[in-house]
C-alpha cells in the first residue's frame, strides 16, 4: 500500500494550524508530518525533513508565505505547494501562482476544498477554488464601483516585498538595509508601486497592503 503524503503545514496561528491538521489527518492518503510559524521557519525545516506538499499561509510575520513558496520551488526536487489565505483577492491570487503554488484555497472553505486541493497539487495540477472567477469579477465591479483606479500590472515580486515593508512603517533607508539594495531604488520602486496602483501615497498603500492580506489590520 502506498505511504500517505508528507506535508508540512505553515500558519503563524496554532488554532489555525490544529484545525487544518484536522482534516488533513483524517484522510488515508494525506499525513502532516511537520508545522511550522513562519516562511523563515518553513524554509528552514523543509531542509530537514523530507515533505511531498507545503501548505502556506500567505500572510505572516517574518517571512511571507509567498516569499518562503518562490525559495521552496527553486530546489531541486521542490515540494509541491499549496497557498492557503483568508483573502479571495486577486493579486494574492495571481502572486501565489507566480511563486510556484499549485493553488490557492480559502480558509473559511478549507473544510470543503482542502484535501481535494492537496490531492490535486500533489497529481500536478493546479487547483482554482470553485468561488474563484465570481470573486475576481466581484472584486473589480465592486472597485470600479467605489471609483477606485484599477492596477495597469501585477506587481513584480520586489514591489510586493517593498510594498509589506512601506505598509509595516519602515523608513526607506531601513528598506534598503532589509533589501539590500540602495535607497534610491527604494524610491523608485515605490513610485513605480504608487502609478501601477493608482495611489498617492503610505497611506493608500498602507489600506491596500491591509486589503490584499500583505499585514495584518
Amino acid at each position: 500500500m502506498k505511504s500517505p503524503a508528507r506535508i508540512l503545514l505553515v500558519d503563524d496561528h496554532a488554532l489555525v494550524r490544529r484545525g487544518v491538521r484536522m482534516i488533513l489527518d483524517q484522510q488515508p492518503d494525506l499525513t502532516v508530518v511537520a508545522e511550522a510559524g513562519d516562511g523563515a521557519e518553513a524554509v528552514a525545516v523543509a531542509r530537514e525533513t523530507a515533505v511531498d506538499l507545503v501548505v502556506l499561509d500567505v500572510a505572516m510575520p517574518r517571512m511571507t508565505g509567498l516569499e518562503a513558496a518562490r525559495q521552496l520551488s527553486r530546489r531541486p526536487e521542490a515540494p509541491r505547494i499549496l497557498m492557503l489565505s483568508m483573502h479571495d483577492n486577486e493579486q494574492y491570487f495571481f502572486e501565489s501562482l507566480r511563486a510556484g503554488a499549485s493553488g490557492y484555497v480559502l480558509k473559511s472553505a478549507a473544510d470543503r476544498d482542502l484535501v481535494d486541493a492537496c490531492r490535486a497539487a500533489l497529481r500536478g495540477e493546479s487547483f482554482l477554488y470553485p468561488d474563484t472567477e465570481r470573486a475576481l469579477v466581484r472584486d473589480y465591479l465592486e472597485r470600479l464601483r467605489r471609483g477606485e483606479s484599477l492596477p495597469r500590472a501585477v506587481l513584480t515580486d520586489r514591489e510586493v516585498e517593498v510594498v509589506k515593508l512601506v505598509a509595516e512603517g519602515h523608513p526607506s533607508r531601513e528598506i534598503a538595509r532589509l533589501l539590500t539594495i540602495s535607497v534610491r531604488t527604494v524610491e523608485r520602486h515605490r513610485e513605480n508601486i504608487l502609478g501601477k496602483l493608482g495611489m498617492r501615497d503610505r497611506t493608500e498603500l498602507t489600506r491596500y497592503a491591509i486589503r490584499v492580506g500583505l499585514i495584518e489590520p
